[in-house]
Order: structure tokens, then sequence, then C-alpha cells
């Protein structure tokens, strides 16, 4: 399936290591412009109100490699219709489309992504390791913990070569989980 026969979505978290919709293919990609970052807070998914978790963003500034998804025309309504159900939650994140390069080919595509709105009240401003951290430690809503959420999204980066240094620095605080490899 060649570029221009489908859509894309561009993953840099969870939807990763668990997308839930039907793709062609996937390819390592690098987004410019934006980092990744623990930059939400999770009052749904990884935490809540009483006691939010946190969750990635693209923030500005630098680059962030993922994944991204080749969707079929025919799956393209869809799938977006589910991404939006699952991302869109609250007005956290922007929901954008920018230029993605993918590692495995000489060329780019245009993704669609969602970046952090740092006007949302769930928008968590760089901090301390230690107060990110326990953001981290004590979110636990309704997709499961947020340090398995982290532990998940750091293996799976692993797996893709991708150190993301960071995050490297905060799984090595982290209780290790018996269902996720450190």
């Amino acid at each position: 399936m060649k570029p221009e026969d489908c859509h894309h979505i561009f993953a840099y978290g969870s939807l990763m290591w668990r997308p839930d919709f039907e793709f062609e293919k996937s390819h390592h990609a690098t987004i410019i412009g934006y980092h990744r970052r623990l930059s939400i807070l999770s009052h749904h998914y990884r935490g809540t109100f009483e006691k939010p978790g946190l969750v990635l963003g693209l923030d500005d500034g630098g680059s962030c490699e993922g994944v991204v998804y080749d969707v079929s025309v025919a799956k393209w309504s869809e799938v977006l219709a589910y991404i939006r159900k699952r991302e869109l939650v609250s007005e956290a994140y922007r929901e954008v489309v920018k230029t993605v390069h993918l590692v495995d080919r000489l060329y780019s595509v245009e993704a669609v992504t969602y970046v952090v709105n740092h006007q949302h009240e769930q928008f968590f401003a760089p901090q301390p390791i230690e107060k990110t951290l326990a953001m981290v430690k004590q979110g636990h809503g309704l997709a499961g913990s947020c340090v398995e959420y982290v532990l998940n999204t750091v293996n799976h980066l692993r797996g893709l070569g991708i150190h993301e240094a960071e995050l490297e620095t905060l799984v090595t605080h982290l209780p290790v989980s018996g269902s996720v490899n450190p």
C-alpha cells in the first residue's frame, strides 16, 4: 500500500503498544518540533480526580521517535472515531496533523497526532523528578496503574531501539510489576 493510499496516525505512548484498531502497516517514525513528556494529569485511564496519574503528551520542542500506523481509506472514519473517543476524553490534547519522517523509508507523511494543550487544567508543567514520581506512583484508573503505563511504554521504546533518557531515569525508581519486563 502506497502512502497516498492511506491515512496515518503517529503514536508515542500507549497507542504504540496497544493500538486496538485495524491498520495496514506500522513504521518507526520521528516527529520534529515536539518531545514526549509525562505532561497530562490523568483523571480517567491512569488516575482519578482525587489521585491523578500522569500520561504522555507531545510537548513543544525537540523531536520524538514513535510509530506511524498506515490506515486504509476504507477504515479511516471508523479508526479516527475510535482514536478520538480514546484520546479526547477531555480537551487536554489538541488533535493536529503534522509531518512525520519514516525512519525505514526515504519519505515523510502527514499524520494525525495529539499534542498537549497548555491552557487545559490537566496540563502538568515540567516538575522535579520527585513530584513526577509521586504522581506516577499514585495513579490508578480505568485502564490500570500509571506505573504499568510508564513501564509498558519504556519497554516498547526499548524494543524499537529508542532510548528516552527522562523515562529511563524515572523507571529506575518505579516498582516493577510481574507482567512488565524492566
